[in-house]
Parts: C-alpha cells; structure tokens; sequence
C-alpha cells in the first residue's frame, strides 16, 4: 500500500437539510468503510431558518468522517415569492468565500494530506468554482434517480444547445421522447422549476456536465435501461450507481420519542401489512381543504391508516412545515372521534422505522427519491401523490413505465389550486390495499434486489469500488 494512497482526503458540501445531508452522511461512511485510506471532510452550511441538523450531526460519530461547521454567512432573504432554487443558489453563492476558507485552513493545517475531490451536493453546483480554484476535480452526488437525472440534462439540452423556450410547455399536452425513458414524457410531469425562468435549477444542471464523475442514489437492478442510457451518452460525465443510500433516523428530541413510542405501541395492535401509511416528507403539506378530501376518503375506505399530518409553513417565508398542536381544527368534525381504533393521525413520521412495521401494507407518498427508495427496501407498495421538484417524473416513471405503483394524481402540483377528490383517493387505496395486487409481487421482488445490490459482488457495491480508485487516480 503506498503511503501517498493512504493520505486522500474527500470534501463533501451537502445542502444542509436533512434530506440531502443524511444520504450525504450515509454515503461518507459507505465510502470510508469500503478504503481505510480515505478519509471524509462534511462542511456544514448554516441556513437561515431552524433546520435541525446541529444535533443530528452530533449523533454521527465515525473514526474517518469529520464534520465543520462553517460560521454563518451573508443573510440570505427567505422571502417565499421566489422560487426555493433561487433562495438555494443566493444561499449557496454567500456561502463560497467561508468553503474556500475551511478548504484552505485544511490544506494548510495537514501538509501530509491530500484533498482528491469535492463531492458537491446537486443543488450546490456553484462550488464547483472553488473546487476549480484550488485545481481539485468536482464529483456531484446527485440525490435522485437515472431516469429523472436523465430528464433534467435533456430540458438543459433543449434550452441551451438548441433555444428551445420551456416556459412554453407550461400547462401544454406535448410529449417529448427521452433516452433515459422508454415512452414519452409529458410536459404535465416535468419539474415545475423548468417553466420559471428565474429558477435557476437547470443552471444547476448544466454544471453537472463539469464534473469528473456523478455519483447516482439509485441502482443497476432499479434502472437498468435508465443507467445504460446514461453510461452511454459521451456528453454526461461518467454516473456511479451506488444506492439504494438510505436515511438514517438521527438523534430524536423527547417530543420525537413520545410521539415514536405511540406510534408503535399503536402499529404493534394492528394486523400485518393492514394498515395504510400516509406521508409526504419532510417538507410536504397540504392545505385544509384538500386535509378533508383526505380524511373522508380513509373513512371511507375501511382501511387502517397511520397519517403523518403536517401544519403548512407561514406563506411569507420558506420554511418547514410544523406541527398541528390539535388537528381537530383541520380535520372533519368528528373524524378523530369515528376512527378511534381504525386510524392515527400523528405529526413527524420516522418514515424508515414505520415502513419496516410489518402492519404497513401500503403506502400514499408524494414520490419523493429517498422515500421511493425505503419503499422498495422493505417491500411495501406505494400509491404516489407528488407536491414538486422530480416527483411528478419519478412518478411517471413507477406508475407509467414500470407499472408497480397506484396513480393519485401524477401531474398534481402543490401550487396550483386543484383539489383531488375523496372518491379518487379512496379508489387509489383500495387499489393499493388489495392482496391480489401485482404491485406487491413485483415490490417483493425488488426488496430482495435492492438488497443484493449493496453486497460484495453485487452491482452498486461494484460502483463503489470503481468510484474509490477514480477518486484514488487523483493522487499522482
């Protein structure tokens, strides 16, 4: 083993929100564990609203994964009437000068170690200039899928490479073909932030194209004609199907605790694979009109659920969705008092735990990567209502073109004013809840792959190891 491989050092600058830092964290342990040569800087971002991630750090102790927090920067305006990508690329801009400070006081500090690339988070592609000025290569760990990474480059294609206006498909019935997908992908699920001209995610995008290499929360089993077409495409850098990367529930405060131990006193009463889950991320919610088609839809249903019910943020600001200190007051009257026995209806989910419970037999999700991805883990069927960002397109690609997944509604939009109706909601879950279901055999059988990915020998296990000596060729 030669003594300069054992001294290379990864930065890692993930978004500082726990969706994106907790696959980031989980994907720098991966990496350290897999090459005891490699060792991990985490630079931590300070947002300027509450995002919970100081004590969540805190329980993440590994001998060769480090965390800094970077001081606070320039005040970022939160004013929600922009879109979040252009709060993420004002932020992400104020944060460049205090990187390239933590950067070269590292460099500085351990003359025997070597920095052999920054993994940059997707949404952070503007570090990708500090990684330049220190002439070390940039890799971008992107957090969603081959298929929608696909998507995202060819609408970056279309409106830099050939003029094309994407403002114009807005609310339009067009098609377009994709290499990544195998039917037509209509303008009705393209990423809302493609028809805002001031958006600024496919600017991110495009700096995807600069990278030494990306690295893919997905796997070879999950996409394979997704990755093929990826692979071969000589315009995108080469992709590293690693996943499935999966959260980690982090320190949890005493609220989190009470509240996860009803929970599952409550799942522990229930039959197996009865019991519908409800919940969409961290940062989903739904208005109180749309709460109430909800509600009676599950009466209706005779189902049992378990719904993760969230209080919408103040419209005036980005910020994350809270708790209801008493849903009664969005509710039905009298739901709460109808469903004792059959339904729950609690605030924060820790989402991974519940889907392992065996009394969970489905699962109405808003599509998100990362909760797509701890639904195959452990097998459980989803019925797919997506708010934003990739969703619309992930579900597309379950419902439409792997058909193992219920539609809600595949082209609903947070911002827009539509109400799903109960009758389609209910429909979706007898859907989802019946045993005869094809979806279930075909759910089962991708847990297995998806596990048999992460072994030695197995595909994403594979990726990771061709990723550690592209990282290690840096050296010289």
């Amino acid at each position: 083993m030669s003594e300069a491989k054992q001294l290379a050092s990864l930065v890692f600058t993930p978004l500082p929100v726990i969706s994106h830092l907790t696959g980031t964290i989980k994907l720098a342990k991966l990496l350290a564990d897999r090459d005891e040569c490699l060792s991990i800087t985490i630079l931590i971002m300070k947002l300027p609203m509450e995002s919970k991630i100081s004590s969540y750090i805190k329980n993440q102790p590994h001998s060769r994964v480090n965390f800094v927090e970077l001081p606070k920067g320039e005040p970022v305006s939160t004013d929600s009437t922009r879109s979040p990508e252009y709060f993420v690329a004002r932020f992400i801009e104020s944060q460049k000068d205090l990187v390239r400070d933590a950067v070269a006081d590292m460099i500085k500090s351990s003359s025997s170690c070597k920095i052999v690339g920054f993994v940059i988070d997707m949404m952070c592609t503007s570090l990708i200039d500090v990684a330049n000025g220190f002439g070390i290569p940039s890799y971008v760990f992107v957090t969603f899928g081959a298929a929608a990474l696909g998507l995202m480059l060819h609408l970056q294609s279309l409106r830099d490479d050939h003029n094309v206006d994407l403002t114009e498909y807005k609310d339009s019935d067009a098609e377009i073909s994709v290499p990544t997908h195998l039917k037509p992908v209509p303008a009705a699920v393209w990423p809302s932030s493609v028809f805002f001209k001031e958006s600024d995610h496919l600017d991110f995008v495009k700096r995807y194209r600069e990278a030494k290499a990306l690295i893919l929360n997905t796997f070879l089993e999950f996409e394979p004609h997704q990755i093929r077409s990826l692979s071969n495409d000589e315009k995108v850098p080469p992709i590293y199907p690693v996943g499935p990367i999966l959260q980690q529930d982090g320190d949890q405060t005493d609220w989190e605790k009470q509240n996860n131990k009803e929970i599952f006193e409550w799942l522990d009463r229930q039959p197996d694979s009865s019991v519908v889950f409800i919940c969409f991320g961290i940062q989903g919610f739904l208005g109180g009109d749309q709460v109430k088609e909800i509600a009676l839809a599950l009466e209706n249903s005779g189902h049992r659920f378990l719904w993760s019910l969230r209080k919408p943020p103040p419209k005036e600001k980005i910020e994350f969705p809270g708790e209801y200190e008493n849903p009664e007051e969005v509710l039905p009257q009298g739901f709460l008092d109808r469903t004792v026995g059959i339904g729950k209806v609690i605030g924060w989910a820790p989402q991974m735990a519940v889907l392992s419970h065996s009394a969970v037999g489905g699962f109405v999700s808003h599509g998100g990567w990362n909760s797509m991805l701890e639904s195959v883990w452990y097998g459980v069927p989803m019925a797919l209502w997506p708010l934003g960002a990739e969703q619309q397109a992930n579900a597309f690609l379950l419902v439409k073109e792997f058909e193992m997944a219920v539609e809600i509604k595949m082209d609903y939009r947070k911002e827009s004013d539509v109400i799903v109706g109960a009758e389609t909601i209910e429909k979706a879950i007898k859907q989802l809840m019946d045993p005869e279901n094809e979806i279930r055999v075909k759910m089962r059988a991708l847990k297995e792959k998806s596990r048999m990915a992460l072994v030695e020998g197995g595909s994403s296990s594979n990726y990771m190891k061709r990723f550690i000596e592209n990282v290690m060729d840096n050296i010289s």
